[in-house]
C-alpha cells in the first residue's frame, strides 16, 4: 500500500448520498469545498498511487492525475436526465501515443454505493470498430488465451459488450471467432464491495485488476496505434 492513499473518508459516502437526494446547483455550490476536500483530493491521491503501479507493468498508461479524473459536471445537452452532477467520481488511463477517446484504456469509479473497475473499448466509431474486428479475426487465438487466464476470469469475469445479431459486412459468418467479431464493445467490467472505498485496500483491489486486464488493453490497442490520429474518431468514455 502506498503511503499517500488511506481510503476515502466517510464524508465521501455522506456527500454522494446527499448529492443523490439534492442533485441541483443550489445545493452543490455551497458545498463544493466539501467535494474538493473529501472526494477530489483523496481521488488525486489514489490516481497518483495507481500511476506508481502502472509504472511497474504498463508505463505507457501513466496519466497526469488532473487529466485522468473526470469532471463532476454532467453533459446534459442531449440527455433526458437534466440533473447537473454525477453521483460518483471516476478516472481513466489511456496509452500515450493513442487518442484518449479512441483507444482501449483503464477505468474505475467510486461512489457511496458502488465501485466499478473496467477496461477495454466502448462504443467505438465505425473505423475503429473495423480495425479491432479485423485484428480479432486475424489473432483470435491470442485473444482467447488472454481471456482464458484463470486470474482474469476470477477477478474480472467474461468479456462483455453489445453485439450484432449477424456477421458484420465483410466478415465470414463461419469465421471461428465470429462471436467475438460480432461484438460492438470489448470490455472487462466488475463491481467491488462498496465498503472498500473507505479502506486502504481499495488501491490494491483496483491495481490488481488493472494488472490482469493489461494484456487485453494492449491487444485491443495494437491495431489502433498504427493509424494516424483523426479528430472525428471520438468514442465515449466509460
Amino acid at each position: 500500500m502506498p503511503a499517500g492513499f488511506h481510503g476515502f473518508p466517510e464524508e465521501m459516502v455522506k456527500f454522494f448520498r446527499s448529492l443523490k437526494r439534492n442533485n441541483r446547483r443550489e445545493w452543490f455550490q455551497p458545498r463544493k469545498h466539501l467535494f474538493d476536500q473529501h472526494v477530489k483530493e483523496p481521488m488525486l491521491e489514489l490516481v497518483t498511487a495507481l500511476n506508481s503501479e502502472f509504472a511497474k507493468f504498463a508505463p505507457a498508461y501513466v496519466t497526469d492525475p488532473k487529466k485522468a479524473i473526470f469532471r463532476i459536471y454532467r453533459d446534459t445537452r442531449f440527455a433526458a436526465d437534466k440533473t447537473p452532477y454525477k453521483t460518483h467520481i471516476a478516472a481513466s488511463f489511456s496509452r500515450r501515443g493513442g487518442e484518449r477517446l479512441a483507444a482501449s484504456g483503464f477505468y474505475f469509479s467510486v461512489s457511496h454505493d458502488q465501485i466499478e473497475v473496467a477496461g477495454g473499448i466502448y462504443h467505438p466509431a465505425p473505423e475503429t470498430m473495423l480495425l479491432v474486428r479485423t485484428h480479432i479475426g486475424e489473432h483470435h487465438q491470442e485473444l482467447r488465451r488472454i481471456l482464458a487466464v484463470r486470474k482474469v476470469r476470477r477477478l474480472l469475469g467474461e468479456l462483455q459488450g453489445d453485439e450484432l445479431t449477424r456477421a458484420p459486412k465483410g466478415f465470414d459468418p463461419n469465421h471461428p471467432a465470429i462471436e467475438l467479431i460480432k461484438m460492438k464493445d470489448w470490455i472487462l467490467d466488475t463491481n467491488l464491495d462498496a465498503s472498500l472505498s473507505t479502506t486502504p485496500r481499495l488501491y490494491r483491489e483496483v491495481a490488481d485488476r488493472f494488472r490482469v486486464m493489461a494484456p487485453l488493453i494492449e491487444f485491443l490497442n495494437r491495431p489502433l496505434l498504427a493509424r494516424k490520429p483523426s479528430k472525428d474518431l471520438l468514442e465515449y468514455r466509460f
